[in-house]
């Protein structure tokens, strides 16, 4: 008998749709992140809608990774801090509520860990770090948001070079320490959070990607979105391929 194959888990966003008396409540997720985990990590996603934070113990058990996706919402700014910016930008508390507490538990458990652009911003502030919710406002950074009114295959495609840390596993995905990466982002590191070391860097010195230098599992983030047409680009690919062999790993040893 073929075994099932390793789950990952995929949290949803939390959207009001529609307009006037037509408003209803939906969970979302962007079939590309799914695809991503499908096709490119070679794991089942999973999805557990309305689930809560006290019940991450037991779906964690069920699960042989977690993938936390971008969303057009962002972190809201209370959990680093700060009062709201810009109060046209969409927000997500319930899905800070499950994710921010999600993360430390798959560090905890070890449990394989990969963020994306909003998953990576969620591991950054649940481990105490903070962001700049307006990095292109920031004298020196770069605009890192992309061309909102231009087709998506232009929004997603490559927009900067990045910089990564010599002997790292950013470096092994991509084949060398230079990178070009799409960019999509308004919010950025601000203080990377204790614990976390910066393996990517923009020309402008802000973090685009690190990993948890306490973890015992896999547990890396990217400020980018790998997970547009990760087939034709080997750097992409090669991070999910990673996941995916650290969720097989995962569920062997919990198996043994």
């Amino acid at each position: 008998m073929t075994p099932p194959p390793c789950m990952v888990w995929l949290p949803m966003d939390h959207r009001i749709m529609g307009t006037g008396d037509q408003q209803m409540p939906f969970l979302v997720l962007g079939e590309k992140y799914a695809r991503a985990v499908k096709l490119g990590a070679a794991a089942q996603p999973v999805l557990f809608p309305l689930a809560s934070a006290d019940q991450i113990p037991e779906l964690l058990d069920m699960v042989d990774g977690v993938l936390l996706t971008g969303s057009p919402a962002n972190v809201h700014p209370s959990h680093f801090d700060q009062e709201v910016a810009d109060p046209d930008l969409p927000l997500d508390p319930r899905r800070d509520e499950l994710t921010l507490a999600l993360v430390t538990a798959c560090i905890r458990g070890a449990v394989p860990l990969l963020g994306l652009c909003r998953g990576f911003q969620e591991i950054n502030i649940a481990l105490g770090g903070s962001l700049h919710q307006a990095v292109h406002e920031i004298s020196g950074h770069l605009d890192h948001r992309e061309p909102k009114s231009a087709p998506y295959s232009e929004q997603y495609a490559p927009r900067h070079q990045i910089t990564l840390a010599k002997g790292s596993i950013f470096e092994t995905w991509a084949g060398g320490t230079e990178a070009k990466v799409n960019s999509l982002h308004g919010q950025a590191v601000a203080r990377l959070a204790p614990g976390l070391t910066a393996l990517a860097t923009a020309p402008d010195g802000v973090v685009e990607g690190f990993g948890v230098a306490s973890a015992t599992a896999f547990a890396y983030a990217v400020q980018w979105h790998p997970e547009w047409q990760f087939e034709e680009n080997p750097f992409y690919a090669a991070i999910f391929k990673s996941f995916g062999d650290a969720c097989r790993a995962s569920r062997e040893s919990r198996r043994t």
